[in-house]
């Protein structure tokens, strides 16, 4: 039988730690880099709360706006019919709303594999009276968690509603409830 020092052990299980959460890193930067995406940098509150609130293992991400890559803001009213913004255009603002809300996440757990299931997606689309499709606008955000975080992880629960008007005159504003697991 070999007996190994304290420092040998030690030194054996920082590597393996090392090596275990290099490799764990790997999954869903991967996934990115295979889709193509580049999260745009991680938003700060534009009012007087904060963008997440860590309650244990569960976090709760404030309302995201969809900023695109460069900085631009996506606005106006969703309502083809009145004139306001098309379904696609929409649906694309969701999807930058969720890659906004995956830069936070990133920003706030480091490692996005340590998230372990997007709990609940709650979506409100700037539309006209006469608009009655939020929960396809919506779904740009939904799609985007599925493509990124695969099933189970990031199928959701899941509401959508319209208002008449949000802040900023965003086209959508999305929040989320996210289970991360234990370390």
């Amino acid at each position: 039988m070999v007996l190994l020092s304290a420092a040998t052990r030690l030194a054996a299980r920082n590597t393996l730690l090392i090596r275990n959460t290099a490799s764990r890193m790997v999954h869903i930067e991967a996934k990115l880099e295979e889709l193509n995406i580049t999260l745009p940098p991680p938003p700060a509150p534009k009012a007087n709360y904060n963008i997440v609130c860590r309650d244990g293992n569960t976090i709760y991400v404030s309302g995201h706006l969809p900023v695109t890559n460069d900085g631009t803001l996506l606005t106006g009213v969703v309502g083809p019919d009145s004139g306001g913004k098309t379904i696609e255009e929409a649906y694309e603002a969701a999807r930058w709303t969720g890659l906004n809300i995956i830069s936070t996440l990133k920003n706030e757990v480091g490692d996005l594999d340590k998230i372990e299931q997007i709990v609940k997606v709650f979506g409100i689309v700037n539309s006209t009276t006469d608009f009655k499709n939020q929960h396809n606008v919506v779904d740009g955000c939904s799609d985007l968690m599925m493509e990124v975080f695969g099933k189970p992880v990031g199928y959701h629960a899941r509401s959508a509603i319209g208002t008449s008007t949000l802040p900023l005159d965003v086209s959508v504003e999305i929040e989320a409830i996210v289970k991360v697991k234990s370390d």
